[in-house]
């Protein structure tokens, strides 16, 4: 075989590349007199061990040899897949290296193993072309990502030339992307020796924007300002704040749900990680998806820093935000930055006491969206009860449901789209025993 010969398709992890690899050998040698058979044949039960794992780890199913393929070609990031992502076919002359790459590919798709298996007297290779998965979810990839690559690696079985295999990877990058940033949604970021890194969330909750009864307005202004920037016209730092249970974090959610088909991807940074945003920016700003870095909760006592880290890569730094990253915030406060009655008595003694007020309203300032997410009233309340218990089918009289809704949020936080959620799981739990 010729995985030697790659040109574009390379550089894979030890990890990664080493079934490849391993049946490349064994495809040259199998037949080989110089080599001891028992040592080819404890081989290839290895990489049928090693398929088998595999299969457990990422969910997948049916041929496991065509998805451990399929898994190579779908996470390399080479010159021509992250060129390719979310926009599709380029044109130039990498295009005739990439082809000469899926030749290599196709052979080892195309492979036929019966004669191997026969003369290493090797009985099981049938676990491995038609495996059928467990219910246990994957450790790697959620069901959805398992799907699209279990049934692409089915659709290069079915391409008869190495140019339609091509158009079909080809293609499969320009929906989904390539690499962690094209098969995941959301994001979170990791500190360690080797540096800042970009770690996928793999279980992201599936919420949608209509899960969220009410606020049409605000989550009009947030649908409008993120399609907008999906869509490559201009597009502001968003801050949706008010009151607590509300659906802030909700809405982002929503939005990491309903636009990564269009390429927009969520980035979860926290407060203690404001020194990396410089680093995290530097990995994304070249791709062709549309990131949000996204900080939930966010609030900053009068004798924190971090938000001076964050006003600088907002606007303020020498080097131009890029544009295909847009921040977006959730806070209970409107000005982010605490301010106390004491902090009045403080700035008699302070020459320049306006600079010290600026200093503290201008990383709001910064934000060219702000979003007001109010609790609801009585009645605003009631109507969110009444929806949520017609969604999840709770059965019980109106008036009922009601009265015991109104005394749930009287012991449970008050009036809040959050406090309602809770009552109906409640509900629910309380079904369940009975």
């Amino acid at each position: 075989m010729r995985e030697q010969q790659l040109i574009v398709y390379k550089d894979f992890t030890e990890e990664e590349g080493r079934i490849l690899y391993d049946m490349a050998w064994l495809m040259e040698h199998y037949n080989d007199e110089y080599y001891n058979k028992e040592d080819m044949a404890g081989l290839l039960y290895d990489n049928i061990h090693h398929l088998l794992e595999m299969a457990g780890n990422h969910g997948f199913y049916g041929n496991l040899w065509h998805c451990y393929l399929t898994n190579l070609l779908v996470n390399n990031e080479n010159s021509y897949s992250r060129a390719c992502e979310i926009r599709g076919e380029v044109e130039g002359t990498i295009n005739q290296a990439v082809l000469h790459d899926i030749v290599i590919f196709k052979e080892f798709y195309d492979y036929d193993f019966s004669d191997m298996v026969k003369t290493l007297d090797v009985d099981c290779i049938s676990l491995i072309e038609n495996y059928e998965s467990s219910d246990i979810e994957s450790k790697v990839y959620n069901s959805r990502i398992r799907q699209r690559i279990c049934s692409l690696a089915v659709k290069f079985t079915k391409d008869h030339t190495p140019e339609e295999m091509k158009a079909t990877l080809t293609e499969f990058y320009k929906e989904y992307g390539v690499g962690k940033f094209g098969l995941h949604k959301a994001f979170r970021v990791v500190h360690d020796e080797n540096g800042v890194q970009i770690v996928p969330i793999q279980r992201i909750t599936h919420a949608y924007l209509d899960d969220l009864v009410g606020y049409e307005i605000p989550k009009r202004k947030l649908i409008e300002n993120t399609e907008a920037f999906v869509e490559g016209r201009r597009a502001n730092n968003c801050l949706l704040f008010g009151d607590a249970g509300t659906g802030k974090s909700s809405s982002i959610k929503g939005i990491a749900n309903e636009y990564y088909d269009k390429g927009l991807r969520i980035i979860e940074v926290y407060k203690h990680q404001f020194q990396d945003l410089n680093d995290v920016i530097a990995q994304i700003k070249n791709r062709n998806y549309k990131f949000i870095i996204y900080m939930d909760d966010l609030s900053f006592e009068d004798f924190e820093i971090e938000y001076k880290y964050l006003k600088a890569v907002i606007e303020g730094g020498l080097e131009k935000k890029p544009e295909n990253v847009l921040i977006y915030a959730t806070s209970n406060r409107r000005h982010l930055v605490r301010e106390k009655f004491s902090d009045k008595e403080e700035r008699r003694d302070d020459l320049h006491s306006s600079d010290t007020v600026q200093e503290k309203l201008s990383l709001v300032a910064r934000f060219g969206v702000t979003i007001f997410f109010a609790a609801p009233d009585k009645k605003e309340f009631q109507n969110i009860v009444k929806v949520l218990a017609e969604r999840y089918r709770v059965t019980m009289p109106e008036e009922e449901l009601l009265l015991e809704a109104n005394k749930w949020e009287l012991a449970h936080g008050g009036l809040s789209g959050r406090t309602a959620q809770q009552f109906i799981d409640y509900l629910l739990g309380k079904n369940r025993e009975e």
